[in-house]
């Protein structure tokens, strides 16, 4: 063997073990963001007044996965979702976001570790992550399906209108409604302005949707195309969190159900927990509701 077929073979080992750990690092990377919850709350209270909503909430939501929250109205189950989309601040106790402290950050000052709020640019930027569908649709009535879908990539993320627009097609026909593009919100049922509400929240490219009872405020024979969406979505891998009273929904779609009462949580496991509560207060909910 010659001297230059000896540095040529070294040479090759060497490329191959840096593949490797290449290899092996990227690995571990995924494997890291595969562990860090997509949603982390800690203790969470929240309070308006003398009135105490939250009471020490903890949660994980894992990325890729369907967290559905039953319980009363006023439980504070609409309340943690704004929580989460920083629409409230917190009273007491933490909330992460794909690993990531929502609403402070931590500096040091002189020495000493404090908690910072963020500025609202800041915020801006966390909120990127999340999408966010309410009980009300809350489209713009004087602008087309179209231009209400495309309002939030062009204005807010600085996206160029031709390709807000192919994006915003994308998420139209994605929820079934790139039929009705061109029209506007008062021509369209509840279930179609909601299945538009919800493209609009797509169009972000989110990595967590939020759904306050998106179905509460439809008519009966409305329901049905607005949850077929959402589990195309869930079919898709989308983090859901997911508020509502829809108990079928919530056995066939959810990987983690929880109860909330009273502003803590008194029950969450699979969905099987909804044919088999250990907690009273969840036996007498189901028994309002199923």
């Amino acid at each position: 063997m010659t001297k230059n077929d000896l540095t040529a073979q070294t040479t090759a080992k060497e490329q191959e073990a840096d593949s490797l750990n290449s290899s092996d690092s990227a690995t571990q990377t995924s494997a890291d963001a595969a562990t860090v919850p997509a949603v982390k709350a800690t203790q969470v209270h929240k309070a308006f007044g003398s009135l105490h909503v939250l009471k020490g909430i903890d949660m994980t939501v894992m990325s890729g996965t369907v967290t559905v929250i039953l319980g009363p109205s006023g439980s504070g189950k609409s309340t943690f979702l704004r929580l989460i989309n920083q629409l409230e601040t917190l009273t007491g106790g933490s909330i992460e976001v794909d690993g990531e402290l929502i609403g402070y950050k931590h500096v040091n000052h002189g020495g000493k570790a404090e908690l910072q709020t963020l500025n609202d640019k800041e915020i801006a930027r966390q909120r990127e992550k999340l999408g966010m569908v309410f009980q009300r649709f809350n489209l713009f009535p004087h602008r087309t399906v179209l231009e209400n879908v495309m309002e939030a990539p062009v204005h807010v993320a600085k996206v160029p209108k031709d390709k807000a627009k192919e994006e915003a097609m994308k998420e139209l026909e994605r929820v079934g409604m790139a039929d009705r593009a061109d029209y506007y919100p008062m021509q369209l049922s509840g279930g179609q302005q909601q299945r538009v509400a919800i493209a609009r929240a797509l169009a972000m490219n989110p990595k967590i949707m939020l759904f306050d009872e998106p179905t509460s405020a439809l008519d009966p024979e409305l329901v049905g195309e607005v949850l077929g969406v959402m589990r195309s979505l869930a079919d898709a891998g989308m983090t859901m969190i997911v508020v509502t009273h829809e108990i079928g929904f919530a056995r066939e779609v959810a990987d983690q159900i929880v109860f909330m009462d009273g502003g803590v949580v008194v029950e969450h496991g699979g969905p099987e927990i909804i044919d088999n509560p250990q907690e009273p207060r969840f036996k007498d909910f189901l028994s309002h509701v199923l």
